[in-house]
């Protein structure tokens, strides 16, 4: 009943001509921090947001999905770790130093294995999984860890590892309510959020 009830008031909601109003985005914790005001994954479906930033494309029925950019990773540490712990000077160096990893996401461990490295959980000494976090662990100077180039880069307390590891960039997706899409507020601000996106150091 919730569910129907919830279609009749987006059909409703999609017919509005009106440009001004609220428009409300969600997007990861890191891309919000770093990209976004917005810092929370919510629900197109029941309109607890307008437009969603999604580094995967949505599936979900009745979901418009748009591919916008690709955003580069890197290897990265802060100028604090390398001082202490010295630059690694072959890729077969990283596993000799302290890796930042996830804990419970193995999203890390399963790329660097699909990448021909031999590494479980265990291997990363400092772990966690929210993802600003994560960086602050890095910017810190507890470990070696990954990050999008176009943020990373702009930080002067880390240096870029330059080894060509074969990483795939991450692609970034928005996402709307079919019913919502074409509305003058949700159509201005996903024009303008793409552009944006799309324009963004990768």
């Amino acid at each position: 009943m919730r569910g129907a009830m919830n279609e009749i008031s987006l059909t409703a909601a999609g017919q509005s001509q009106v440009l001004d109003g609220t428009v409300r985005i969600t997007a990861s914790v890191f891309a919000s921090h770093h990209l976004l005001p917005s810092d929370t994954t919510e629900n197109l479906l029941f309109r607890e947001t307008d437009i969603a930033m999604r580094m995967y494309r949505t599936t979900q029925l009745d979901i418009v999905t748009r591919h916008v950019t690709d955003l580069e990773l890197g290897v990265f540490a802060a100028r604090s770790y390398l001082d202490r712990a010295g630059w690694p000077k072959r890729v077969e160096d990283l596993l000799d130093h302290d890796l930042v990893g996830y804990d419970r996401n193995d999203l890390i461990v399963r790329n660097m294995q699909a990448m021909g490295w031999s590494v479980t959980r265990d291997d990363f000494v400092v772990r966690c999984d929210n993802q600003a976090t994560y960086w602050e662990l890095v910017r810190a100077g507890c470990g070696i860890g990954f990050s999008q180039t176009g943020v990373a880069s702009a930080d002067p307390l880390v240096e870029e590892l330059t080894f060509d590891l074969g990483i795939a960039p991450l692609p970034v997706w928005l996402a709307a309510h079919q019913a919502m899409r074409q509305t003058p507020r949700i159509r201005r601000v996903w024009d303008l959020l793409a552009e944006g996106l799309r324009q963004s150091p990768k």
